[in-house]
């Protein structure tokens, strides 16, 4: 899972640095196929944490309301 984690924030990572390179949010845009909403938040993330800020935060809960009783789930 670490390894995923690395190449989803070294993808991210690069396509700050193309549009950095280019000079034009948009064609990196278009070359990497994503919004240019999507690269403006990477790059806020970046400007107000760092590079940690690009990691995936799941804060979801668990929807435990579709659980079934553990003594039925054991049974069968």
């Amino acid at each position: 899972m670490l390894k995923t984690i690395e190449k989803i924030v070294k993808h991210k990572v690069g396509l700050l640095n193309l549009a950095e390179e280019l000079g034009n949010v948009s064609k990196a845009c278009r070359v990497m196929g994503i919004s240019r909403d999507t690269i403006y938040r990477y790059k806020s993330a970046v400007d107000n944490g760092g590079i940690e800020m690009l990691f995936e935060a799941n804060r979801r809960k668990p929807n435990l309301k579709n659980r079934i009783d553990p003594m039925i789930e054991l049974t069968v």
